[in-house]
């Protein structure tokens, strides 16, 4: 499988729609439209209006179809739109999501490696919330650098533990 990672624009609102609906594993749930995931506002301010300033992310491409197939970004949630894995009003919060096809090919890892080098020279650190259950995500969460936030754990919209995550790009001797 060959792939190209791209930075992402306004035009791919629809692919990060896409990969909300990956992120929040709404079909595992028994949802079966990315409608859900645009009716539900905690999951809705990760993506509407796709493009507004300091908004940052990736997109990855599979090179013999030309077709999306996963996209990281990350997005200031302040105020009213503050995110499961809010921080502060100067960390932004990541999403990140992958077809399922193509889960456990290195296609996260080769995304979060280029939406943390845009980021470090943006923001001083970077958060997300993860279940506990998706190790998988987990583990490639910590490998880039990533530490989870003690005190963090929450039950999650569907009963289950998730908690909060962050690198800091002090901690990793780049950025400001």
């Amino acid at each position: 499988m060959s792939i190209n990672i791209r930075p992402a624009s306004q035009k791919d609102e629809p692919v990060l729609w896409q990969m909300i609906f990956e992120a929040a594993h709404m079909a595992e749930e028994g949802y079966t439209s990315l409608q859900a995931a645009k009716e539900r506002p905690d999951l809705a301010h990760y993506v509407q209006d796709w493009g507004r300033s300091g908004d940052i992310g990736v997109v990855a491409i599979e090179s013999t179809d030309n077709q999306p197939i996963g996209a990281a970004w990350a997005r200031l949630l302040t105020g009213d739109e503050k995110g499961y894995g809010y921080i502060d009003e100067y960390t932004p919060e990541l999403a990140i999501g992958i077809l399922p096809d193509y889960r456990g090919m290195g296609v996260g890892k080769a995304m979060l490696v280029q939406l943390l080098t845009l980021a470090k020279d943006i923001y001083p650190a970077m958060s997300l919330n993860t279940r506990a259950t998706n190790l998988p995500a987990v583990r490639l969460y910590e490998r880039v650098g990533f530490k989870k936030i003690e005190g963090s754990d929450v039950v999650n919209w569907v009963g289950g533990l998730s908690y909060n995550m962050l690198i800091q790009f002090e901690d990793l001797g780049e950025g400001k």
